[in-house]
C-alpha cells in the first residue's frame, strides 16, 4: 500500500475545477459536484454514467475536495476500468485507482497476507475446471464438459451469494436452482465441499477466494481494515446493479460505516442474476442510507428517437421488482431510420438476409467496425459466421482470444518500445507508428488474402488507428506515450477497435455501441430462453432485450426464423417480447433471393428450374432447385471445384466453408458460368469474392 500524501501539484485552481463541468446537462452536472456522499445515480442506457462519474471525481481533485490516491474507483470489468483510467487521465486527474473489485481486493490481499496470515499467497487459478473435475472424480461422479461447465457455475453461485455448503441444499432450493449438472441438489453440496478439499490439496485459491479473503482478513484484523480506511476516503462503484452478496460485503467493510460513497446503476440493465448479480443494492440504496442523494440520467446521447422509443416500448411491459425501476429514456438525437421486424424461413435463411444486408451497407460506406450482430446463445454464431463468409465480410467473434495476447501484437509492442528509445521530439506519431509497423507486416491498404494473414494486418492496422488516435487527442505524443499507452490498455485488457462486424451475445455485449445492431433470433424459445420459466426468468430475458436494443445508436433490425432448419416445420413464433412494439398491421419480411433487386424480389416467390414448384429453403433458392430434384451438373467437375476449395482454405488457414459453401460450389458447377459477370449472379458469390477467387474458379471450370 501507498502513504497518503497530497501532492500540490495535483491541484488546480478554481478554473480548472469549473472548467470540467463544461458540457455536462444539469443532472450530469448535479453528479459531479455533489462530492459528499452518499450519492445513488440511477442511470438509464446512453445517458452518460461513465462521463458523470468521471468528472466527479476530476471535479473533487481539481477543486482540493479529493486526493487523488485516495479515490478508489471500482466497476466489473478489466475494460470498464480501463476506460475509467484514460478518461480521468484526460481530464488532468493521476493517481486515481480505477480497478475491477477483483483487481482492488487481489491487490490489498498481495500486500496484507504475508504480515496477516504469514508465507506466501497460494496461487490464483483462472478457471475451475479441472478443479471440478478432480472432485468429481473423487466422488466416482461422471463428469463430461457441459457437466464440469454448470457445476463450476454453481460453485461460484455458492461463494457470491455467501451460502455455506452446509446450507446450500436449502437454499439452492428455495432459489430455484433446479438440477445443477443434472446432478440433485445433495449430490451437488458434495462437489461444492469436495471441490474446497481439492483446492487445499493442490495449495490454490480461486477468484472468489480473493473476494472472501480479502473481507476475512479485513473483518478480523482491525489495524488492517483502519490502514485500508485511512488509505481510501471515496468510494465510486459502477453497474452496481450487478453487485453480489460477497462483493456488498466487501464493499461495506472498505467503508466501515463511512458514508463517502457514490454508486451509479440502472435495474433494468440487470442480466447477471444467474451469477448471483441483484439489484437490490441499488434499489435499496436511500433506504439504507437515509438521507441520500438520488440523481435520475434519463437524457439518452447515445441512440436515436426510434432507438429510444423502441427500448421504452420493451420495458413498458416490464412486471415485478424492476417495474418501478424502469427509467424513461429521452432522446437527445435526431431522428434516424425506423426498427425493422423481419421474419425469415430458417435460421440459414435468416444468416443470409442479416449478412447481405449487413454487405450492402458496407458497400454503400458504413464501417464493419460500426456494425454488431447480437444472439441469445453462443451456438447461433456458426451459421452467421458462415454467411459473412459467404457474402466477403469480415468479423470479430467477441469472446475470441486476447487482443494483446495475439503474437504479432507481442511482437509488434517490442518493436515500438525499441523505437521508443532512438525516437526524435517533433516527429509526427502516427507516421513514426507506420514506419515502425511496416517491418512487422503492416501496409496501407488491406491485403486481398484473408486468414491469418488479414488477421495479422488488422491487428496492427488498429494499433496504428490507436497512435493517430492518441496524436489527435494528445498533441506532441510520442511513441513512448504510445507504448505507455498500450501498456496500461493490455493490463486491462482494453483493446482498440479491430476493423470487422462484432459477433456477440446480449451478455457479453453489455457496455458497448455500435451504429447498427442486429438482433436475431428475436423468437420464443431463444428470447426468452427456453428453460426462462419463473416470472424472474422471463422478466430477465426482457431486460436482455433491452440491453440489446440500447447498443444501437442510429439503426437497430430485429429478426426471427420460422423454423430452425432448411425445409423444417415453421413451429417458431416471434418473441412475445415483440408483441407490443411490433407493427402488427405489416407482415413478416421473407429473406430475398440472393443477389435479386428489389424489383425481383417482389414479383414473386422463385421456382424451381426441374420442377417448377416454388423455393421457399435458403439452400433450394441457391441452387435454383429443390434438393430432392435430380442434379444437372458434372460430379467431375464439382469434385474438381472441391479440390480447389480445399487447397485455397489451406494455404489461406481457413475452414473451407469460408471459401464457398458446398451449396455454391454446387450452384457453381451446375451453371458453369463462361464470365465474371456470369458467376456474379450465383447466390453466394460477392463481390469479395468475385475479386478473390472469380479467376481461379473460371479457371478451373475452363479446365
Amino acid at each position: 500500500m501507498t502513504d497518503v500524501t497530497t501532492n500540490p501539484t495535483t491541484r488546480a485552481t478554481r478554473q480548472d475545477a469549473d472548467g470540467v463541468l463544461d458540457g455536462l446537462d444539469p443532472e450530469q452536472r448535479q453528479v459531479a459536484t455533489t462530492l459528499d456522499g452518499p450519492v445513488c445515480v440511477l442511470a438509464g442506457a446512453g445517458t452518460g454514467k461513465t462521463r458523470a462519474i468521471t468528472h466527479r471525481i476530476a471535479y473533487g481533485v481539481h477543486s482540493g475536495a479529493y486526493v487523488p490516491n485516495r479515490v478508489l474507483a471500482v466497476t466489473f470489468t478489466a475494460r470498464a476500468a480501463g476506460e475509467m483510467r484514460t478518461r480521468l487521465r484526460d481530464l488532468g486527474v493521476a493517481g486515481v485507482q480505477a480497478r475491477t473489485f477483483h483487481a482492488a481486493a487481489l491487490r490489498q490481499l498481495q500486500f496484507f497476507w504475508p504480515q496477516s496470515i504469514g508465507g506466501t499467497l497460494p496461487n490464483l487459478v483462472e478457471h475451475k475446471a479441472s478443479l471440478v473435475a478432480d472432485a468429481c472424480h473423487r466422488l466416482r461422479i461422471q463428469a463430461d464438459r457441459t457437466r464440469v461447465r454448470d457445476l463450476s457455475a454453481e460453485v461460484e453461485w455458492t461463494k457470491v451469494m455467501l451460502v455455506d455448503p452446509d446450507d446450500y441444499v436449502r437454499v439452492a432450493a428455495a432459489a430455484g436452482r433446479g438440477e445443477p449438472g443434472g446432478l440433485d441438489l445433495a449430490t451437488v453440496a458434495r462437489v461444492v465441499r469436495t471441490y474446497e478439499d481439492v483446492k487445499t490439496d493442490r495449495a490454490v485459491i480461486d477468484f472468489e477466494d480473493v473476494l472472501l479473503l480479502t473481507a476475512g482478513i479485513l473483518d478480523e484484523r482491525p489495524e488492517v481494515a483502519a490502514t485500508v480506511r485511512e488509505q481510501y476516503r471515496h468510494f465510486v462503484v459502477d453497474e452496481y446493479q450487478d453487485v453480489s452478496p460477497l462483493q456488498q460485503r466487501l464493499l461495506d467493510l472498505w467503508l466501515g460505516g463511512r458514508q463517502d460513497l457514490c454508486v451509479v446503476g440502472d435495474a433494468s440493465q440487470t442480466i447477471y442474476s444467474f451469477a448471483g448479480a441483484t439489484p437490490e443494492h441499488l434499489l435499496d440504496f436511500p433506504r439504507r442510507h437515509p438521507g441520500a442523494t438520488v440523481v435520475r440520467l434519463v437524457r439518452d446521447y447515445r441512440s436515436t428517437p426510434e432507438v429510444v422509443q423502441l427500448a421504452n416500448s420493451v420495458l413498458s411491459q416490464a412486471t415485478g421488482l424492476h417495474a418501478r425501476a424502469r427509467l424513461e429514456l429521452i432522446a437527445q438525437r435526431p431522428s434516424g431510420p425506423p426498427p425493422s421486424f423481419t421474419a425469415y424461413d430458417d435460421d440459414v435463411a435468416e444468416a443470409s438476409g442479416v449478412a447481405a444486408r449487413i454487405a450492402a451497407e458496407i458497400r454503400a460506406g458504413r464501417s464493419a467496425k460500426d456494425v454488431a450482430v447480437l444472439f441469445r446463445t453462443n451456438g447461433q454464431s456458426q451459421a452467421l459466421e458462415s454467411a459473412l463468409a459467404d457474402a466477403g465480410v469480415g468479423y470479430v467473434v467477441r469472446g475470441g482470444e486476447r487482443f494483446f495476447s495475439r503474437k504479432e501484437v507481442r511482437d509488434a509492442v517490442v518493436l515500438l518500445r525499441g523505437a521508443a528509445r532512438s525516437a526524435l521530439p517533433g516527429h509526427d506519431l502516427g507516421e513514426e507508428t507506420r514506419a515502425v509497423l511496416g517491418s512487422a507486416g503492416w501496409s496501407p491498404t488491406a491485403p486481398t488474402a484473408a486468414g491469418a494473414t488479414r488477421e495479422k494486418w488488422e491487428s496492427l492496422q488498429a494499433l496504428v488507428v490507436l497512435a493517430d488516435e492518441l496524436a489527435q487527442k494528445r498533441p506532441g505524443a510520442t511513441v513512448a506515450d504510445l507504448v505507455e499507452e498500450l501498456l496500461e490498455r493490455s493490463q486491462a485488457q482494453h483493446a482498440p477497435t479491430v476493423d470487422g462486424v462484432t459477433l456477440a451475445s446480449f451478455h457479453a455485449a453489455k457496455g458497448l455501441e455500435w451504429d447498427v445492431v442486429h438482433l436475431v433470433g428475436v423468437s420464443e424459445g431463444l428470447l426468452p430462453i427456453s428453460f426462462a420459466e419463473t416470472p424472474e426468468e422471463v422478466e430477465e430475458e426482457r431486460r436482455l432485450l433491452y440491453v440489446g436494443v440500447t447498443r444501437a445508436r442510429e439503426g437497430i433490425h430485429l429478426s426471427w426464423a420460422n423454423s430452425r432448419t432448411p425445409g423444417g416445420r415453421a413451429t417458431r413464433k416471434p418473441s412475445r417480447f415483440l408483441d407490443a412494439v411490433r407493427p402488427q398491421a405489416t407482415p413478416a419480411g421473407r429473406r430475398p433471393a440472393a443477389g435479386g433487386s428489389a424489383k425481383q424480389r417482389s414479383s414473386g416467390p422463385m421456382t424451381c428450374r426441374v420442377c417448377g414448384g416454388a423455393l421457399s429453403v435458403a439452400v433450394d433458392r441457391k441452387l435454383r432447385r429443390h434438393a430432392d430434384c435430380p442434379a444437372s451438373y458434372d460430379e467431375a467437375v464439382f469434385e474438381k471445384l472441391r479440390e480447389w476449395r480445399s487447397a485455397t482454405a489451406k494455404a489461406a488457414e481457413v475452414p473451407a466453408y469460408v471459401v464457398f459453401t458446398d451449396a455454391t460450389l454446387m450452384a457453381i458447377a451446375e451453371a458453369v458460368p463462361g464470365s465474371t459477370a456470369e458467376l456474379s449472379r450465383i447466390g453466394g458469390v460477392g463481390p469479395s469474392k468475385l475479386e478473390k477467387y472469380g479467376d481461379d474458379v473460371l479457371e478451373v471450370l475452363a479446365g
